[in-house]
Order: C-alpha cells, then structure tokens, then sequence
C-alpha cells in the first residue's frame, strides 16, 4: 500500500498558474500585502512574471485560499472568475469557442483541460442532461472553496459566450460547505447551490448540449484540434523528465533517510552538478522538488487513518516526530493531528 501511494505521487500535478496570476493582480491593484500570500503558497515572483512558466496545482489552491483571507473576501474565488477575459484560458477556450456544438466544446474541455491544469479533471456526460463533473487528482479537495468555485463560475461563463445566451444551470452541486448561497452569486448564476454535496458538478438541460457554438469554425478547430493533441503529449511527455525521476527516487529513498542530491545523482547516472543542471533547465531546483513532494507525500498519508503519525514522520525521512510537525505547520499553517480531526469533520 505505502510503495503504490509514493509511486502514485511521483509527479505532482502542475497547472499553467493563469489563475494564480489573476490572483495576484487582484491583490495588487487592491494593495494588498502580497509577501505572506506569495510565501504561504510556496510560490515566488519568477512563478507569477513568466508566463510560460507551471506551477504546482496544488500551490495554486492554496494561492486563492490565502488571498481570499488577505482580501477579507469570502467569495474571492466567484467574484475573480466573473470579470477576467475568457481568452487568456489559451489554446483550451480557443479550441472550444471554434467547436460546432457546445456539447463537442465541453467535451473537448474533457479531453484536453490536463493542457491546463493537470489537478483538475473534467467529466462531460449528454446523457438525458448535459453534466459537467469535476473531479480533483492529488489535490487535496476539501482544502479548497475558492479555486472550485472559480472553476464553477467560468465553466457556467463559457457556456453563455459560446451559445450567446443567459444559460442558468437547473442544478449545482459542490463538496465543500456553506451555509447558503451568497445573494450576488445565485443572482449572477441563476440557480441555488447545493453545498456539502457527495460530488462537484453542473447539470443543465438536455437541449442544452446540441446548442450551436456562435463563431464556430470548423477548419480553425481542425487545426486547433491538433495543436492541442501536440500540448496533450508534451505534457505527458513530462512524465519521463529529469524531475519526474527525482520524485521517484525521492519517493523511495525518503524512509531511509538517503533521499538527499549526491545519492540520487548517483543513481541516476550523473553527478551532483550535472543533476542540479538538469533541474535547472527544467526550472526546478533539487530542494524545491524534495519539499513540494514531501507536503504532497504528508496529506496523502495522513487521509490514511490505519498509519500513525510516527510513522508518516519515518516514511517522510524525519528522524523525529517534531520535526516533521514543524515542517508540517509551515507548509500549512496547521499540525498534522489537527489536518486529519479536521478531515473526520469534513
């Protein structure tokens, strides 16, 4: 069970940062303290100025979480989808916006939203109803109420532009826990929202999904279509970088206490330097790979209540318990008891 969860977290899940940027700008055109938001989510300004650049999905998360609190906004996730333009999504709105149909625009979402986030996956169904799923992979969900509901807010966004009508959902359905809708929300959404639900999803009517696109454009989304294709293999592509098989040594050596840079250059086949160049040139650096995979490692392992808490500490290469919670209360603000009482809440 313990080889198949670290091997299942071998390469965290990135997404391109677009939202994590719009964060940012919020917060600074409001003049925000942006210093404790950007360090609490592990993120740095070369993250948020290159563009081309991915972060972790997870820290993006976490990036809304914090900004959200700094803004003393509690809808910051719904009223920061609301406004920004739809066409900085990139290639992904673009190669829905040229589809025929809205249902082969969602679906095309389905297949190709990894492009964009590799933590949130998409799950379209035109059966009876046109439904749209979320789904999270390694991201921790029940952290999260305002990057889901930004997801929400756009998805329900796209959907008007590209059918050119005021479309309300018949139903919305989220995980995460409030005590109702806020007013201006169910005013711009056009429904109730159904919160503490058992799944994330959007369902419209049946018609709904055989709307014509407006702007459709069959050549241009062949030609998309392909470019996307293109995306969607270089991003597994990346399953067989130099950083993905540092995570997959780490994973194995973190119990014994070896996980460090000289030993897995060693069993890469390379030296210390020549590794550090690699992660280098793939924007990573050997301690930002160790920390991020360590979180990642430590929230996967404590949803499982059969491991003690020693125990994850050991699995983690921490030769003591205080140590791992220390480092534990950085990376989230809470100890590791309180992280899972908190989970059996939820």
């Amino acid at each position: 069970m313990r080889k198949g969860l670290a091997k299942d977290l071998s390469s965290i899940p990135s997404a391109t940062g677009g939202i994590a940027r719009l964060a940012y700008n919020r917060l600074r055109e409001a003049g925000a303290d942006l210093a404790p938001v950007m360090s609490g989510a592990g993120l740095t300004s070369k993250d948020i100025q290159d563009e081309n650049r991915r972060v972790g999905a997870s820290a993006q998360v976490r990036m809304l979480e914090l900004a959200a609190k700094e803004m003393q906004d509690d809808c910051f996730g719904f009223h920061l989808a609301r406004d920004f333009e739809l066409g900085e999504i990139g290639l992904l709105y673009y190669v829905m916006a040229s589809s025929e149909r809205l249902g082969d625009a969602l679906q095309n979402a389905e297949r190709y939203c990894a492009i964009n986030n590799e933590g949130v996956r998409l799950r379209v169904s035109l059966r009876d109803r046109l439904a749209i799923g979320f789904e999270y992979f390694n991201i921790d969900r029940l952290s999260d109420r305002h990057h889901m509901e930004f997801w929400l807010v756009s998805l329900v966004r796209i959907c008007r532009t590209l059918s050119s009508g005021r479309l309300a959902p018949n139903q919305i359905r989220l995980k995460h826990f409030r005590p109702g809708t806020p007013s201006d929300v169910r005013s711009h959404l056009g429904c109730e929202i159904e919160f503490g639900a058992n799944r994330d999803e959007i369902l419209f009517g049946a018609a709904i999904g055989a709307l014509p696109v407006l702007g459709a454009d069959v050549r241009l989304n062949t030609l998309l279509l392909r470019y996307a294709d293109e995306a969607l293999s270089n991003r597994a592509a990346r399953r067989t970088s130099i950083r993905s098989q540092v995570e997959d040594q780490i994973a194995q050596l973190l119990p014994h206490g070896k996980a460090n840079a000289s030993e897995i250059a060693r069993r890469l086949g390379m030296s210390r330097r020549t590794l550090a160049r690699a992660l280098s040139a793939e924007d990573a650096a050997f301690s930002g790979v160790l920390e991020t995979l360590r979180q990642a490692l430590a929230k996967r392992y404590l949803r499982e209540r059969d491991l003690p808490i020693s125990e994850i500490a050991w699995l983690l290469g921490y030769g003591e318990i205080s140590s791992f919670t220390h480092a534990f209360a950085r990376w989230t603000g809470s100890t590791p008891t309180t992280f899972r009482n908190l989970r059996d809440v939820r």
